[in-house]
């Protein structure tokens, strides 16, 4: 079985977007349409990465990663932002966010398969 990604976005587009993107590749998709939807599929399943848009409303794609980084099993989890903001791109580039990429929206199908592979090649 491939590998499990939890793609994080309050835009339906982009997360049909990327499911239908990552499927394509032979990974495992799990959607969530905010951060609280995210924080509750991780109690229930596990995933290999997650791809968290940052601007979301009510809780942000900052809360949402500072809530995943505090439990204990997801803290080591690698995490990508999703974005269209250059200022999010170069602050993540800086290390100021607990998050080990960015993928600029809209992502294009090259660049996020990059992105994505990038983590699960040894």
């Amino acid at each position: 079985m491939g590998k499990t990604i939890l793609v994080v976005d309050d835009d339906a587009m982009n997360l049909r977007m990327a499911e239908v993107m990552l499927k394509k590749k032979g990974y495992e998709v799990k959607k969530a349409a905010s951060g609280q939807a995210a924080l509750t599929l991780l109690q229930e399943e596990t995933v290999d990465m997650i791809l968290l848009d940052v601007e979301m409303p009510g809780m942000s794609g900052i809360d949402t990663l500072d809530a995943i980084r505090a439990k204990s099993e997801c803290a080591e989890l690698p995490i990508a932002f999703l974005s269209a903001s250059e200022d999010m791109e170069q602050a993540v580039a800086n290390g100021e966010y607990a998050v080990q990429g960015f993928i600029k929206k809209p992502f294009l199908p090259q660049k996020l398969y990059e992105s994505v592979d990038a983590f699960f090649v040894s």
